[in-house]
């Protein structure tokens, strides 16, 4: 199948607003458990629904996957949506929240759009075209040291595997307080790879890598000019263990840091490299 990029990020851009007007214009009215401490709300299953149906129309020979109605994850070419990423802070009146939307090939995404209602803000990203926001060109840090980056570290774990992302998470933040300029944990994994791309952020480390929490943000970081890797340096892809997105003259401090923290579990079967 042959991809007109451009096209698709126009789309992409349509599609994301449409969910960014119902955040600015509706309120959430009902929250659902669905899983160890995670929940939905009506707007998220509204904004799924209403996006796919907006893809479904005008892309329909591309496959869609959202995170609260599934979908097909394993064809080639598939728009891979969430629909709010950051529901807690949502609920909880934090404004750091966002509809996510990317185009994959089935292991790289091949445009990125994050919409930050409350901030206002509009990220795209595509090869070719560049790392934006609301219209100007963004780029990473400058930083090249640890004491002066900001770092962000994505929520600690539930479910299953929990414990043993939080034992890393923990040794993270250990090995991190005497040496990082600040650390952060924002609560959305879009926010912290925009945020990443534009500069503000110098880091971003998530012990864990799904494909609509991440794909849209690894697309406008990679763009940005950010290093995108797993574990081990490696580019990131959806079979990576882990999302680590830096300016990239602090890659080679966070990975050494986080391959530290994660010795001994599953984070550094493939750590070698670092």
């Amino acid at each position: 199948m042959t991809i007109d990029i451009a096209v698709m990020l126009d789309i992409a851009l349509d599609a994301v607003h449409c969910g960014t007007q119902r955040l600015k214009t509706q309120a959430v009215q009902q929250v659902m458990a669905k899983g160890d401490r995670d929940v939905a709300t009506d707007l998220d299953h509204t904004i799924e629904r209403e996006i796919l149906a907006f893809l479904a129309e005008r892309t329909p020979s591309i496959d869609r996957f959202g995170e609260e109605s599934g979908g097909n994850p394993a064809t080639p070419h598939r728009w891979i949506l969430d629909p709010i990423d950051g529901t807690l802070n949502l609920v909880h009146g934090l404004p750091l929240y966002g509809v996510s939307l990317a185009l994959t090939d089935g292991i790289r995404p091949l445009l990125g759009v994050i919409s930050l209602p409350a901030l206002d803000r509009t990220y795209w990203a595509a090869p070719g075209i560049g790392a934006w926001q609301d219209g100007n060109p963004i780029a990473p840090s400058t930083v090249t040291g640890l004491p002066e980056a900001m770092i962000a570290i994505g929520d600690y774990g539930t479910g299953d595997d929990g414990p043993e992302r939080n034992a890393v998470a923990v040794a993270l933040h250990a090995a991190l307080a005497p040496v990082a300029g600040k650390v952060r944990m924002l609560g959305s994994a879009a926010v912290d790879l925009a945020l990443v791309a534009d500069g503000t952020l110098d880091a971003s480390i998530t012990l864990g890598n799904r494909d609509w929490d991440m794909a849209a943000g690894v697309a406008i970081a990679r763009a940005a000019g950010a290093a995108v890797t797993d574990t081990d340096g490696s580019p990131h892809d959806s079979r990576s263990l882990t999302t680590i997105a830096t300016a990239p003259g602090l890659t080679g401090s966070v990975l050494h840091l986080l391959a530290t923290a994660a010795t001994g579990t599953r984070y550094d079967r493939r750590a070698t490299a670092c």
